[in-house]
């Protein structure tokens, strides 16, 4: 156990803010623990948008479904799969037609999303190991022809959650996660349904004890029924028409 790892082990999402803004030594620096995040093949398909402007945050706010913390943070990242910078590169070395179909296809679409995530953890990390309070905002994907036509993004780039940063303006709990023997497969993944239905059940278990102890007994729902009411919804069915059009995922 090391301050590292305590950090990581500590996370809880923040949904209050005080009205106190990053400074700018603190953006670059959450930018730059994002930037050094590892990156397939030192591709860095990814962009980073700083959103400051009050009316542009008050949008996005909107845009993610009235989502309050998201106008009211210390600072507001939005974080982009991009390889347009790629197609950039590509035609400064006269390779732009050569390159095209690597760059419009579904691995090259993978490597930008996995690059995202893993420069967006860096910055997560680094923010709370500074005391700040983090939440991701996957709600910006409710209208991302909104979000882009708002952040101006050009084609091969798109959008995938923004990350507010602040400082903590509420105490939050942990909320428990899934356990360690369902989460790690060893040699193979596990087959026995019985046992893998029976540790979700435990889980349920303590997911509803969670839910009584920090609502007074107003909640008792289950991990799986939240899941299977999620999963039921078709949320953000036209995402698929869209990456296509921002020239993304296409062979």
């Amino acid at each position: 156990m090391n301050q590292t790892i305590e950090t990581i082990l500590n996370h809880r999402s923040v949904r209050k803010f005080t009205d106190k803004e990053l400074t700018q030594e603190q953006i670059r620096l959450l930018v730059e623990a994002a930037q050094s995040a590892s990156t397939s093949s030192f591709v860095q398909a990814y962009s980073i948008i700083g959103v400051k402007d009050k009316e542009k945050k008050k949008k996005l706010a909107e845009l993610a479904g009235n989502q309050q913390y998201v106008e009211n943070n210390g600072h507001l990242f939005v974080f982009c799969a991009d390889l347009y910078r790629h197609t950039v590169a590509s035609e400064m070395e006269g390779k732009k037609e050569s390159a095209q179909d690597s760059i419009e296809s579904t691995e090259k679409f993978m490597v930008s999303l996995i690059d995202v995530a893993l420069a967006s953890q860096n910055m997560a990390i680094a923010a709370e190991s500074l005391g700040l309070g983090i939440c991701y905002i996957g709600g910006i994907r409710n209208n991302l022809v909104g979000v882009s036509q708002l952040l101006k993004t050009p084609d091969h780039v798109l959008p995938v959650f923004a990350l507010v940063v602040g400082y903590p303006d509420q105490q939050t709990e942990k909320k428990p996660r899934a356990p360690f023997q369902h989460i790690y497969h060893e040699n193979e993944y596990e087959q026995d349904v019985e046992k893998y239905k029976q540790e979700l059940q435990e889980y349920n278990n303590e997911i509803t004890a969670y839910y009584q102890e920090r609502t007074n007994g107003k909640r008792t729902d289950t991990w799986t029924a939240q899941m299977a009411a999620n999963f039921e919804q078709k949320s953000r069915m036209y995402m698929k028409e869209f990456v296509h059009e921002k020239k993304l995922d296409l062979k």
